[in-house]
């Protein structure tokens, strides 16, 4: 597979402090990335340096094999973005907005157009100012989407959309992929990236802490358990044998017990916690 997007060793400061440190990692062609991490990550930084809407210090950015330091605009020509927070002209109708954005990109997008805004349930004769958030989120999804770019990246795409209108997003997302796009999808929603994403990175506190598949990531030998004791009930993670755990537990007095998978925010924050640990331990040493 061609690699649609490279970056290697990106560290970007802003004056003093800390954006991203020495991040590397790759896209395939035709994939749906996931980019996972928890606010102050990191992962907004990365989406700007990407776009050129920053520059970074150190470290390189390949896109559709070209450098976006010295082929922004070539680059950006073929990307639909959009951002956490949309900011619209708030007195322009939605089809006046729709058809400003496909004429900035020199494009004929209205049947596209069109058929997102059927998909996606928006009147295109509202202004923007009388759009609920979410209706404001489906204009900014038809912008990115309508000139059929060959990657999407979405910053939080789902917020204020309701169920419904996910599911179409996410329809219309693999159904573009399909035809050749990729897609790099940064999102706080972990069952997004397992629903619907094949490989995630993982950031925390500028840093890269992990890239795999998602299949990799959930595929866990760790078990939840679940049990009461003296009429308390006590909950935690378990990583070992199973033989072991029932020999440890029969020792209590316990009147019930559930041990299941873990959920996926469960597994996420483990592993989070497992990486302050050994952090805090390398620092100890």
């Amino acid at each position: 597979m061609n690699k649609l997007i490279e970056i290697r060793n990106l560290t970007k400061y802003y004056g003093k402090h800390r954006g991203v440190l020495d991040v590397s990692f790759q896209v395939e062609e035709g994939d749906v990335f996931g980019f996972l991490g928890p606010n102050g990550a990191g992962k907004s930084t990365i989406i700007r340096s990407m776009l050129g809407l920053i520059q970074f210090q150190e470290g390189s950015i390949n896109i559709l094999g070209k450098d976006i330091r010295k082929h922004r605009e070539q680059i950006l020509s073929d990307i639909g973005y959009m951002p956490s927070e949309t900011m619209f002209y708030s007195s322009m109708k939605v089809k006046e907005l729709i058809k400003m954005a496909a004429d900035v990109r020199e494009r004929d997008c209205q049947t596209e157009a069109r058929k997102l805004c059927e998909r996606l349930q928006v009147d295109v004769n509202k202004k923007i100012c009388d759009l609920s958030l979410g209706n404001r989120k489906k204009v900014g999804i038809i912008c990115a989407m309508q000139h059929k770019p060959k990657l999407f990246v979405f910053d939080e795409p789902t917020s204020g959309l309701d169920p419904l209108m996910q599911t179409e997003f996410f329809k219309l997302i693999q159904e573009y992929v399909n035809e050749g796009a990729t897609c790099l999808l940064s999102t706080h929603v972990l069952s997004e990236i397992k629903g619907y994403c094949k490989n995630v990175a993982i950031m925390k506190e500028g840093r890269l802490q992990c890239m795999d598949t998602v299949a990799n990531l959930t595929r866990t030998s760790a078990k939840r358990v679940q049990f009461v004791q003296d009429g308390k009930q006590e909950s935690y993670i378990y990583r070992g044998n199973l033989r072991e755990l029932l020999k440890e537990l029969s020792g209590y007095d316990i009147q019930d017990i559930l041990i299941e998978e873990p959920s996926l925010d469960e597994i996420f924050l483990h592993f989070y916690q497992e990486k302050q640990r050994e952090a805090s331990y390398e620092n100890n040493i």
